[in-house]
């Protein structure tokens, strides 16, 4: 665990203060530390990430009811007010987080009443209860529908491929889980810090368990998952991969390759060729078809050099350009939805070959994809930076309102906060993650939505003689008005599910409710455990143990200009936004009114002339006072392309292969 400072001690004055613990935040907190600026990174939460943090199960479940609890009790405190002087005004912060609607957890693994659960924070199952903070007015500002009033509390609707006579589908509580939550952090073994880097973890090949799964083997096995509340990878030539390499962060993470890229067509499952060697070792296609396709792979590497192959076709989507090539449809849809992974009805030629560049520029780098994912989820990454953070003196409260923000009434910009015990905490710059604002302050922005979905199943989606493969699966719309839905399919290697087990994300933009936007595709992919199954082992889908459903706001691509009023020395941080990679996370839209701004130029306006993130200096390198003088040896550098030489199942963020043709 990072140092958390002790509200009753806390300085007066820092140069920065952070509010959130999101991965942009975190990553602006740990370059202001590393330049020499006193940080001050609180959050209200009890745990470190925000929307970005990873949870064991019975932690998922604990996180679960105290949403409810914050988004039911909300407790009012005017005592900050008598703080405020004359020529000073206050922009009041949110006391609850509106970022999560239209919660529906599903428990369809079976559960032996003498089974003893031993695991904090889960009781037995219950009926299906449904968490939505202010859903009717949470719905119409994210052009949502409104829910139907049954499910303010309770919900009864059985999955549409289940009957009567199966067994029903039980839910877990969240009203009656009990237990502090837990951060997978505390149960891993402590990481080496004195390691330059750590290797990407290779496979392990496990036999499969051919035993029944039941919720109590879940509960008791929580601490081996860790499930992440935002689904993303990491390109391997992407910003946030580079800014780890450079800052040297990437030795507090460990990182595990996509082995697989699927596709789905007539209602199979099917692995899609990436590199070179796959697609000529490809049973999947033709001679003829293996040639097209690398000429075209070919040609989008380098296509900014041939402008009159594409120019004319600028106008048209990506799709209709695909049409003019020499592809067959199964090429077509292969490059569109498995490679570019675009958008078959908005994406422009120019998007879809520089994300088909990008995808291909990815590849070999670390591995036979263009993804990486880090062991133990997603919320290791804001941990990570935040680490760095505290190495150089940045201070850390979690579970630490923050009461207000005051502004000076003559030069409009802001001069102090405060927290939720009356201290007046001064400092010259404020960064606040978007959801700590008002509902005042937010009152002309227009929020989008994702659709979350988090499954845990008992096998892959595409069995194959290793039961350790980490899948990505895009399935395209199929209807006007709806969007593309993302599968990330992980296995126990990644340490975030228990053996036996694969957790399953799938993420689209909302068109609807998370339920109803995700499960016809749920449908499609999975079946619901019963009973009746499990006697009989010839079963074609995956089965579902366990399923949880809700919605989070995207505040990502909102200008400056949105918030009310907001002064000059704050800068918003945005939470995570639908797309796959994180490098939304390293630009942030904090400075104007055009988005996408990065985290260095902001970084730049706080702390000019000083480098964005450089390595930490080498502690045989570091001259304390009162020792003779030395020249100064130059700090330590992670080059992103040394030792290219290095086996790629040893590869390392520091050490890549160079990529594969």
């Amino acid at each position: 665990m990072l140092p958390v400072k002790m509200a009753e001690s806390l300085p007066s004055e820092f140069d920065v203060i952070v509010i959130g613990t999101g991965l942009p935040e975190s990553i602006i907190a740990a370059a202001c530390s590393r330049s020499g600026q006193r940080v001050l990174h609180v959050d209200s939460r009890s745990y470190y990430g925000g929307n970005w943090a990873s949870f064991s199960f019975s932690g998922l479940l604990s996180w679960l009811k105290e949403y409810k609890e914050n988004s039911d009790i909300v407790t009012e405190s005017s005592t900050w007010q008598e703080q405020i002087l004359e020529n000073e005004e206050a922009i009041a912060l949110s006391k609850k987080d509106k970022t999560i609607q239209h919660v529906e957890i599903f428990s369809y693994a079976s559960q032996d009443s003498h089974e003893d659960v031993e695991e904090a924070g889960a009781l037995q199952r219950n009926h299906t209860s449904v968490i939505s903070a202010n859903p009717t007015e949470a719905a119409n500002s994210a052009g949502l529908p409104p829910e139907d009033e049954s499910l303010l509390t309770e919900c009864f609707e059985m999955p549409a491929e289940q009957t009567p006579s199966s067994q029903s589908a039980q839910v877990v509580n969240d009203a009656e889980v009990t237990g502090e939550k837990e951060n997978h952090s505390e149960d891993k073994t402590s990481e080496e810090e004195t390691n330059d880097y750590v290797p990407i973890a290779t496979d392990t090949i496990e036999q499969p368990k051919k035993n029944r799964i039941t919720y109590s083997q879940i509960i008791k096995e929580g601490k081996r998952f860790n499930i992440d509340l935002v689904s993303k990878l990491l390109y391997s030539r992407g910003l946030l991969i580079d800014l780890l390499i450079k800052s040297n962060v990437s030795r507090y993470a460990e990182f595990k390759n996509i082995t697989r890229i699927l596709a789905f067509r007539e209602g199979r499952v099917e692995q899609v060729p990436c590199s070179r060697a796959d697609v000529f070792n490809s049973k999947q296609l033709t001679m003829v078809e293996k040639r097209m396709l690398m000429k075209f792979l070919t040609f989008c590497m380098e296509f900014e050099e041939h402008p009159d192959e594409y120019k004319a076709y600028e106008d048209v989507t990506f799709s209709e350009y695909l049409k003019t090539q020499k592809l067959t449809p199964n090429l077509q849809y292969f490059v569109l939805h498995s490679i570019a992974m675009t958008s078959e009805s908005t994406s422009s030629t120019i998007d879809g070959l520089q994300a088909t560049k990008n995808f291909l520029h990815c590849l070999g780098r670390y591995g036979n994809t263009p993804f990486l994912f880090p062991l133990y989820g997603q919320g290791e990454l804001p941990q990570c930076f935040c680490r760095m953070c505290a190495v150089f003196g940045g201070i850390y409260c979690l579970h630490h309102s923050i009461q207000c923000l005051v502004v000076d009434k003559e030069s409009r910009k802001c001069k102090a906060v405060i927290d939720q015990f009356g201290q007046r905490i001064i400092s010259k710059h404020f960064l606040v993650e978007d959801s700590y604002f008002s509902e005042n302050m937010c009152s002309c922005v227009q929020y989008r939505q994702i659709s979350r979905a988090v499954l845990i199943t008992d096998r892959s989606v595409l069995k194959t003689d290793s039961d350790q493969q980490i899948s990505i699966l895009t399935i395209p719309a199929e209807e006007a008005g709806t969007f593309a839905v993302r599968v990330i399919e992980l296995c126990s290697s990644t340490m975030t599910c228990m053996k036996g087990t694969y957790l399953v994300h799938l993420t689209c933009t909302s068109s609807k409710t998370a339920r109803q936007d995700l499960e016809p595709i749920v449908q499609k992919l999975f079946t619901p455990f019963t009973e009746m199954e499990n006697e009989n082992e010839q079963f074609e889908k995956p089965r579902i143990l366990w399923a949880l459903y809700f919605n989070m706001r995207d505040s990502s691509d909102i200008s400056r200009s949105c918030y009310d009023d907001l002064p000059s020395n704050v800068y918003v941080c945005s939470g995570p936004d639908c797309g796959l990679g994180n490098d939304n996370a390293v630009r942030q839209d904090c400075l104007c009114c055009v988005p996408y701004i990065p985290a260095e130029a902001l970084f730049q306006q706080i702390c000019p002339n000083e480098d964005f993130c450089p390595a930490p200096p080498n502690p045989e390198d570091i001259i304390l006072e009162g020792e003779s003088s030395q020249p100064e040896a130059p700090e330590s550098s992670a080059s992103p392309e040394a030792n290219s030489d290095t086996p790629m199942e040893n590869a390392n963020l520091g050490n890549p292969e160079e990529p594969s043709e």
